[in-house]
Formats: C-alpha cells, structure tokens, sequence
C-alpha cells in the first residue's frame, strides 16, 4: 500500500483560485456589466467562512449561498435513522410561520400561546390515563432530554427532602435504569451528580431491561427507576406494570417506596393509539411522571418535549421559579427560559386536526409497513430482532396492532447466521455505506452494555415513509446485500451495479 499525506482542502482551494490581478479585472469587469442577471459567486465572493464578514452580502446572495450548501444534507424523507418527524400539512407550516416570532415564555404579551400550551397539557394528561383525583402538573420542553432532566430532577429533590425529614444522609443518590437508555438518560445522572446504576441487557429479553435485573440495584438511595417505553435499539416496550408489581413487592419488604418515571420520548405518543389495553401510564400508581417528544410520534418538526407529573406534590415546589418581570407573575419549571410558541401551536394544531382517531390511523399504519418491511427482510438474508411482526398467542395475522407484540414501528435487523457462514468476506456496516448511496440512511451500530458484541442496522418507519417505499427499500436492501456475496471488499466497482 503507498504511503499518502494529508491534504488541506482549503490550502489547494486558494492556491487553485485566479491571481489577485486577475480576480481584479474580473470584479472591475462584472461591475460595468449592463446585463440584470444575477451571480451568486459575485456577491459572495470572499465571504470568510470560519469568521464573521466585515461588510455584508445582500440578502438573497446570503440566502443561495446557504440555501446551496444546505442542498448537500440527506433528505429527510430517507433519513431512516432518525425517530424525529419531517413533515407538516400546509395548514400547519402556515401557523407555524404566523406565530414563529412569538416567545411562549412570555405569558402576558402573548395569553393565547398559554392557554394553548395549557390545553395540550389536559390533553396529554387524559391520553395518558391521569387519575381524575389529584391535580397533573406538566409543561413544554424543547424535546424529551430536557423532559427526562426535569423529571430526574423532580425525584432527586423528593428523594433528597424524604432523607432530610429522616435525618438520614442525602448526599448519595442513584438512579436505576437499562444500558439500552438513550444518552439523555446518562446525561441527566452526569449532570446532576446522580450515580447512574445501568441495568446490563440481554438477548434474551430483546435487548431491554428486565425488571427482575433492575430490583438488584436499587437500594435507599435510589431516587427512581426509568422504565423506557420504546428502545432506540430495537423499538421494544420494557415492561411498566412488571417493574411497578416488583417495587410494590419491594416496599412491602424492605419500606423502600421507589418512584417510577416513564422514558416515553417515542412509545407515549403510539403506546395510547396502538395498543390501548396496554398499562404503562398514570393508570399504574407508582408512575410518577412521564415524557415524550412531540417531534416524534407526536408529528410535529423538532423543538417540542412534554414533561407530565401525575399530580403537583411530586414536582417540589424549590424547582419552581416565581417571576415577576415580565409583566404579571408566572411560574416557571425548565432548565432554558425564552422558547418559541410555533411547536407548542403546531402541536395542537395536530391535536384538533387528527384527533384520536387520526393518531390511531397513522400508528396502525406505520406498524403495518413495519410488519411488511420485517417479514420480507426475515424471508431473505437477515434475522430480525424486533418483535412488533410477531403474533401473540391466540390472535390472528390481521391489522390489529394488539394482535402482535407491542412495540414502536422500528425494524431492527442483522445478518443471518447463515449467511455468515456462508459469506464470511461480508461486513455488514457495508449495508449501511451502499444503501446511502441510494440515498438511505439505515444505521448500523453495535447493541447496548451487555450484548455490545450484537451489531444490528436499524429503520425507523414513519409517517412518510409510505407502502410504496417500504417496498422500494426492500428491494433495495435485497440488492444490496446480494451484490456483497460476489466480492471480498467495500470495492466500488465491483459491488455497484446499473
């Protein structure tokens, strides 16, 4: 193999450009030009990029500049790794820009937005089966890891006034929740100087926590167990009713009364739809708060979260700020202050214009092109390692998502043992190289703490990506995967084929 140097692209861009008498006469040439048309590398030529401009460009140069490097980003459309949404009716990017200058914050200058964002509030809490006792507490966030922060930090507090009232140590609290946790997660452990107490997964179990495995970590000093309703790894539900039966067998052992939160950045907004005899939300006493992301299965851009505690006494009222200089006294619990009011707006808009059953519509089908896309992958060359294909015992093949395995509609897959053996030259991270090449984004990673030796690719099926391209990707993914077996490396021409 030859020996090669690094090479500074920006070093061989300004040695490649004209000299500076050349560029000179040029500019000086283009400006007595008579003609109307426009030159965008006229006007924005030179502009530095690594450092603010001394003088302007004109707008609409600014514009096509970035709107020309933005042309080089996936398209959202095939961005098949990503749980967020990506598209709105027109209705709604119409309020959105109506209302995209108004700072939700401020709840006297704009009381619209607030009611708004309050009645979002009442409506997730119903959806969520909060008792009718009691008062829900809840507010916006700027998506589920400020959420998550929010609500650990709401049980830190309680946990640290319960030990004080004691006359116990407060100074060492942990948190207990699966290593298939998403980095937010982690983050608030980090952050909050919480010990994070990762329950390690197995295969077994689909690659989430067992709750049997978390009740070995839990001590007098756990603030709360996490339970995740719907894995970033493989869309799996963990098990919310299971965990809350053992913590009650727990505390009438030991007197440890242990507070479940409800990670459900993904599953809180297809769990209702989907699979509604399902108990997982404030139906189960010991769940204290929940989250989710709006942005998510909730159908709104990103830049929306949701934080709901089933009743105020567990959101201390030392994490809620009074202010007074706004104009009139509000009450603020986030860890930013300013936010804008077009998500929350663009959540109700999907609130009143899909109402329950359109939710309903939209999960059932998705989960449908996700049976399509995980029968057809398992008849082929890949094990799959989601569930929500699979029929439960005693119910028939139908459309009825409680006829199967509860879960997000996420495809995660691997190659076959079979295949394996057979082709043992095939990486299959060069699935996730060549499927981009057909504009795909389907990420292959390896499995969380405890099967990190698993790799597995991962599509994520939402609203957009309708029948006809399941069955595009399909095939794409066939393809793909069958034009590895003739060659024993990532070579272009070899593998790619018309």
């Amino acid at each position: 193999m030859s020996l090669s140097r690094h090479i500074d692209a920006e070093e061989v861009i300004q040695k490649s450009k004209d000299a500076p008498r050349t560029q000179a006469y040029r500019q000086t040439h283009e400006r007595r030009s008579v003609h109307q048309s426009w030159s965008r590398d006229e006007d924005a030529q030179g502009v530095p990029k690594y450092s603010m401009p001394e003088v302007g460009i004109p707008s609409k140069a600014a514009y096509q500049l970035l709107h020309d490097e933005t042309q080089l980003d996936g398209n959202p459309l095939l961005n098949l790794a990503s749980f967020v949404h990506t598209w709105m009716p027109e209705e709604a990017n119409k309020l959105i820009m109506e209302n995209i200058n108004k700072n939700q914050v401020d709840m006297d200058e704009y009381p619209a937005a607030t009611i708004i964002h309050n009645r979002c509030i009442s409506m997730i809490a119903s959806l969520w089966k909060a008792p009718s006792v009691g008062k829900v507490i809840g507010t916006s966030t700027a998506g589920s890891s400020e959420a998550i922060m929010l609500g650990g930090l709401a049980m830190k507090k309680r946990w640290q006034e319960a030990r004080k009232a004691a006359g116990k140590d407060h100074y060492q609290p942990n948190i207990v929740f699966g290593s298939n946790a998403q980095v937010a997660l982690e983050k608030f452990a980090r952050y909050f100087d919480v010990e994070c107490r990762l329950v390690p997964v197995k295969a077994s179990n689909n690659y989430v926590m067992d709750p049997k495995d978390a009740i070995q970590f839990i001590d007098e000093n756990t603030i709360g167990v996490m339970v995740i309703l719907g894995s970033t790894y493989t869309g799996h539900f963990e098990n919310v009713a299971e965990m809350s039966d053992l913590l009650d067998e727990l505390q009438e052992k030991t007197g440890l009364d242990i507070p479940i939160h409800v990670d459900g950045a993904s599953g809180a907004f297809v769990a209702p739809f989907a699979f509604p005899s399902l108990k997982w939300g404030f139906d189960i006493p010991r769940v204290v708060s929940i989250n989710t992301s709006g942005h998510k299965f909730g159908l709104v851009y990103a830049g929306i979260g949701w934080v709901l505690w089933r009743d105020e006494s567990f959101l201390n009222k030392d994490l809620v700020f009074e202010l007074h200089y706004l104009g009139s006294v509000e009450y603020s619990f986030t860890l930013n202050f300013s936010k804008p009011a077009s998500p929350i707006i663009a959540q109700m808009f999907n609130f009143l214009n899909l109402g329950f059953e359109g939710y309903r519509k939209i999960a059932i089908k998705d989960l449908r092109n996700a049976r399509l896309l995980s029968r057809a992958l398992e008849n082929t060359y890949f094990k799959i390692l989601s569930n929500i294909h699979r029929v439960l015992p005693g119910r028939d093949e139908d459309d009825d998502p409680e006829s199967y395995e509860p879960g997000l509609p996420v495809v995660s897959f691997k190659l076959s043992d079979d295949f394996k053996e057979k082709y043992p030259h095939v990486q299959q991270v060069w699935i996730q190289s060549m499927l981009r090449t057909k504009g795909w984004i389907v990420p292959n990673y390896n499995g969380p703490e405890g099967e990190k030796d698993t790799e597995m690719l991962r599509v994520v099926v939402r609203e957009t990506l309708s029948e006809d391209l399941t069955e595009r990707l399909i095939a794409d993914i066939i393809d793909t995967t069958e034009s590895m077996m003739c060659t024993s490396t990532l070579d272009p021409e070899n593998v790619y084929h018309d």
